[in-house]
């Protein structure tokens, strides 16, 4: 059997952190979730899995086979657990995809890359120290700027604004449109089509 996919969506854990927009992966990999008809369980990894297929292929075959995930414990040690798991199903990490928010972005971009820097992205470091590279593919969903003196920390720790949670719907599914992409046609389709001006 071919080695899947690794989609994790990184946040914190527990009912306090789950609207704030440093949880964004893991709503993205719950849209996922709900699209594939799958249900999270926990792993010994400490994260939260669900296997599926992800996708449609031309012609209508089901798309390429993916382990979705939720990272386990806090942000600031994603690494272990997202190793643990993807050392359990020997996935390399250009099979891994990680989803996260992005402060260097504004609200509501999607970018794509693979490899590079972390940005002062504590659970991307974490994951690049415990895999022992940076090679791995990211889907970075902008939530801005800090505004004024705000620290980054204490911004990325907050819900979300009620103006941008009108648009939270349309982005958490244009994520999970990108790590469709990703899967299914390759990095390069996927940001052709999401890197293009609007």
């Amino acid at each position: 059997m071919s080695t899947p996919w690794l989609v994790v969506g990184l946040g914190n854990p527990g009912p306090t952190y789950a609207g704030n927009r440093h949880n964004l992966g893991h709503m993205v990999v719950d849209e996922l979730a709900r699209r594939t008809g799958s249900t999270l369980t926990a792993h010994r990894s400490r994260c939260q899995v669900a296997e599926a297929r992800l996708g449609v292929l031309p012609g209508g075959a089901p798309g390429p086979r993916v382990v979705l995930a939720r990272s386990g414990g806090y942000m600031n040690v994603s690494g272990g657990p997202v190793a643990a798991l993807a050392g359990y199903l020997q996935v390399p990490p250009d099979r891994l995809v990680v989803v996260h928010d992005e402060i260097d972005l504004p609200f509501a971009s999607i970018r794509l890359k693979v490899g590079g820097g972390e940005g002062g992205h504590n659970g991307l470091r974490s994951i690049s120290a415990s895999l022992g590279t940076r090679e791995y593919l990211r889907v970075r969903i902008g939530v801005g700027r800090p505004p004024g003196r705000m620290d980054a920390a204490d911004h990325v720790l907050r819900d979300f604004s009620s103006a941008e949670r009108k648009d939270l719907p349309w982005l958490i599914d244009a994520a999970a449109d990108a790590v469709e992409m990703i899967v299914g046609q390759g990095l390069l389709a996927a940001q052709q089509r999401f890197h293009a001006p609007s």
